[in-house]
């Protein structure tokens, strides 16, 4: 039998966890405000100059400059379809630290949706996107 261990709830500080939810609503609101305009830079405002970003389809992409440019192709493409952007749940293991799961759902329900892990860092004042990974919302196999 295995030795129980006593877990941390990393999530605990009440002031931490107040200012990322407030950072993550930003986010979300950056993200639906650059989708709903096709404006890539409003998509991207948050993103640190080394953000690490997962493709729903396994691409890893690093760096702003990367993905400033494949957001911009993208939205002058159409790619996504009209959506909904939701936040489904934050946490701060650390005071200027934020992870947060939100989801994009698209308004046509045949649309392709995604859900989202991301993870924002603060720094003087102001929060960025340090890393995301996005996750193509399919129906489970039977």
């Amino acid at each position: 039998m295995g030795r129980i261990e006593m877990r941390p709830v990393l999530d605990n500080d009440q002031v931490a966890h107040a200012a990322a939810e407030a950072a993550v609503a930003r986010l979300a609101a950056d993200l639906q405000e650059g989708l709903d305009d096709a404006d890539a830079d409003t998509y991207d405002r948050s993103f640190a100059a080394d953000v690490l970003w997962g493709s729903p389809y396994g691409a890893t992409l690093t760096g702003f400059d990367t993905l400033i440019g494949v957001h911009r192709r993208l939205m002058e493409a159409g790619t996504a379809p009209p959506s909904e952007f939701q936040v489904v749940a934050v946490r701060a293991p650390a005071p200027g630290v934020a992870i947060a799961q939100i989801r994009r759902r698209a308004r046509d329900g045949d649309g392709f949706s995604e859900m989202a892990l991301y993870t924002l860092v603060e720094r003087d004042g102001r929060w960025w996107l340090a890393a995301a990974q996005n996750t193509p919302i399919v129906e489970a196999p039977a």
